[in-house]
């Protein structure tokens, strides 16, 4: 019989802000729930009416609005305190922390006074985050610098493809992680009345669909999207582009469609929350367009797969890692007219397209069921090297 572990997981983001890494730790956290008793510790919002339906236990820090943002900072907990005294009350196994901020940090000062192991994985490229706000290269090193200060004092380190291990490295992450991709828990859209009803909605007929799925924010490289579908345009192309999603550049997103006099190709949907409905999306895209810089491993890219709909990515970027070039995706260049004309090559080989469909599905689509069972094992093994090392 597998050992029940007391699991505490650390994450200085959770909903109602929702992202990427917000899913990845509400799945994670159900499926290690359905064997294990897990606790989330995440920042203090007033919107938690929702916290009690969920099958694992959360625990609310003090928190502050992280300005020009939808983050909240945890506020730390004294170690005298009684919030602090709570969570040493927890009785952990081993704590995992999914960010290195505040209360990633108080994982690791909790792990330390309990004498368990602590393990981080780091879902972000975050010099490109702190980039775009700073502007300022010396203020971006030294955040890096307090941000890998925190995962070096964990116990051992979880990346979520191999690219993400010379990221760990370059920011002076003095361990070798362990690969742990991400999964999802988006099923196959099957009835295509959904998929139908989008193209009604839309008066679709014959065009080729390009898809985005993500927040809307330049990080994300999607005005590089539109800059490439301009040029598409300009070649007569026939085909529609959707950006699902909503985020800080929504409006300039907007602004620049109008610009580009895109208007009659380009749809923005904004947020859709209904998983029904945005698997319709990603069944009726003929391609997923993701040429995004700053992702580690998204989540998007596999709820594509999921639906045979595969994505173009930039070569050897860090998010196209777990893609196989021609096979279960595709990539090419971080140039606009390389990227449009991908675009075109890609779709105008139908059987081609079709085959690597296929094999989206069937390389990239793993489930969290799958993802949970390899993170369990890997807490066992760390538990048990611990002890033996610590007792």
């Amino acid at each position: 019989m597998k050992k029940r572990l007391k699991i505490g997981i650390f994450m200085d983001s959770y909903y109602p802000a929702i992202d990427g890494v917000v899913l990845v730790i509400d799945n994670l956290c159900k499926e290690l729930s359905k064997t294990n008793d897990v606790v989330l510790v995440v920042p203090y919002t007033n919107t938690i009416d929702e916290d009690k339906n969920k099958p694992y236990k959360i625990i609310r820090i003090k928190s502050i609005d992280v300005p020009f943002s939808d983050y909240r900072l945890g506020i730390p907990s004294l170690k005298h305190s009684k919030e602090y005294k709570k969570l040493l009350d927890e009785k952990f196994d081993i704590i995992h922390i999914h960010s290195p901020f505040t209360i990633g940090k108080l994982g690791t000062d909790l792990a330390k006074d309990l004498n368990i192991p602590s393990v981080c994985t780091m879902h972000t490229r975050f010099d490109f985050e702190i980039r775009k706000v700073t502007k300022n290269e010396t203020i971006n090193k030294l955040i890096i610098k307090k941000i890998i200060k925190t995962f070096n004092k964990c116990y051992a380190g979880i990346a979520i493809n191999s690219k993400m291990i010379k990221v760990f490295k370059d920011y002076g992450y003095k361990k070798t992680p362990r690969i742990i991709y991400n999964g999802t828990d988006l099923k196959p859209l099957d009835d295509l009345s959904l998929v139908n009803s989008l193209k009604k909605k839309y008066n679709l007929t014959n065009e080729k669909i390009l898809l985005f799925v993500g927040r809307i924010t330049s990080v994300k490289n999607i005005f590089f999207i539109l800059d490439s579908i301009k040029l598409l345009k300009e070649d007569n192309y026939n085909f529609k582009m959707f950006y699902v999603g909503t985020g800080s550049d929504f409006k300039k997103l907007e602004s620049k469609v109008k610009e580009y006099n895109l208007e009659d190709r380009v749809i923005l949907t904004g947020e859709i929350k209904d998983r029904k409905e945005l698997s319709a999306y990603y069944k009726m895209a003929d391609l997923f367009l993701f040429p995004s810089l700053f992702d580690a491993s998204s989540l998007v890219q596999i709820e594509a797969a999921v639906n045979e709909t595969p994505g173009l990515f930039i070569e050897d970027s860090v998010t196209a890692d777990t893609v196989d070039n021609n096979v279960s995706g595709y990539t090419c260049e971080l140039d606009n007219v390389i990227f449009k004309d991908k675009i075109k090559e890609v779709l105008e080989h139908e059987k081609k397209h079709k085959e690597v469909s296929k094999n989206a599905h069937k390389m990239l689509g793993k489930t969290w069921d799958e993802i949970s069972k390899n993170t369990y094992e890997y807490y066992l093994e760390l538990i048990d090297k611990y002890e033996k090392e610590n007792n």
